[in-house]
């Protein structure tokens, strides 16, 4: 690193007399730092981006004495490590365009703030987003919300796969659409639309109904990412668990029931597995009381109830992770699920099974 420079969105405070807060307010990313001699507040304000490193300790070390060149140097690292520093000369990528800078430079300081990996400049997460071809699988309410996020974001290659047509009780939650859609088939008016909102990135599609997880595997195998957001048929979602198992393709999964949002994000080879979270659920249903259904008769068509929002949360949060599970930024765990309830926004959860599933079908963790 030749002149630090603390990250704009992390520039730090003095909390009393004794403490630092850097990194902002926000929990995951914000931190407190013990400074009882002010040391730590002085290192920082000497962090600019005009000093190279050893202009740095030569002014730490002028101005306390009792501090070594190597504590200097330690302490400057501890804050480079910790993903708060960043390089003020360091030259953006070849491989954007002028174009490109300019269109997604608010992505990079999005990145760059909740980013807490040491990067060689604040381009990482879009270089990396630029080079990815994702596949995304069902594109109604949550993938068209999906789609357009990432088309916005900068995704190198969005292949869709959709098999069905626009129609009227579609339009009130499946935004990428317009009345001028309806009839057409979806993935002709999602490549259109996703094109004309980007068209420095590859958007393709196919009329394809996924019918199991061997042609699931076959239809992944070219893509770095899977994206599901299709839930027909029933099994879909473990289908994509053997597919994305069998390729070794992360994979991200998202939908709403009613107005509780939920979204996966899993990496094979590396935690417990789709299954290994829904047997370990269904396992603590069935510790549960019995359940009666109520039978009176229901004459009502059977609906899926969802509106813009609810469609629209959950194919951001989709969105979210899959450019979390590309570009590390931020750094999402993977092999769980996120949940989200638009009745009480004050309630979210997380399903982690924390390990794989004893009796899970895909990891086959026991014989």
């Amino acid at each position: 690193m030749q002149r630090p420079r603390v990250k704009t969105a992390h520039r730090p405070q003095r909390v009393g007399e004794d403490r630092v807060r850097i990194g902002g307010r926000v929990y995951g990313i914000a931190a407190e730092i013990k400074d009882p001699h002010g040391r730590v507040w002085a290192m920082l304000n000497a962090l600019d981006g005009t000093r190279t490193v050893d202009q740095v300790v030569s002014h730490l070390v002028h101005r306390f004495p009792d501090l070594t060149e190597d504590e200097v140097r330690s302490g400057l690292d501890q804050l480079i490590e910790a993903g708060y520093v960043t390089d003020a000369v360091a030259p953006d990528p070849e491989v954007l365009t002028e174009r490109e800078t300019e269109r997604y430079s608010r992505s990079r300081a999005f990145f760059e703030w909740v980013d807490l990996v040491p990067r060689e400049n604040g381009w990482h997460a879009q270089h990396r987003l630029r080079e990815t071809k994702a596949i995304l699988v069902g594109v109604g309410g949550t993938g068209g919300a999906a789609a357009l996020a990432l088309a916005g974001s900068g995704i190198g290659w969005l292949h869709c796969v959709e098999p069905d047509v626009v129609e009227l009780s579609n339009l009130n939650r499946q935004i990428l659409y317009t009345e001028r859609d309806i009839g057409r088939p979806k993935v002709e008016a999602a490549v259109e639309r996703l094109q004309a909102l980007n068209s420095d990135i590859a958007v393709t599609g196919g009329d394809a109904r996924v019918t199991g997880p061997d042609m699931l595997a076959d239809l992944i195998r070219r893509f770095d990412l899977l994206i599901l957001c299709a839930d027909q048929p029933a099994e879909i979602r473990s289908w994509a668990n053997i597919a994305c198992m069998r390729t070794g393709t992360p994979w991200v999964y998202g939908g709403y029931h009613g107005p509780q949002v939920t979204a996966g994000i899993y990496r094979p080879g590396t935690g417990p597995c789709y299954e290994c979270i829904r047997v370990g659920a269904a396992e603590r249903r069935e510790q549960g009381p019995p359940l009666t259904e109520y039978s009176v008769a229901d004459d009502e068509p059977r609906i899926h109830p969802a509106n813009a929002v609810s469609a629209g949360v959950s194919g951001n949060l989709v969105a979210h992770l899959a450019i979390s599970s590309i570009t590390g930024a931020p750094g999402v765990p993977p092999n769980r699920v996120f949940g989200f309830n638009l009745a009480r926004p004050d309630h979210s959860f997380v399903l982690d099974a924390g390990e794989p599933h004893e009796r899970c079908p895909a990891c086959g963790v026991t014989p």
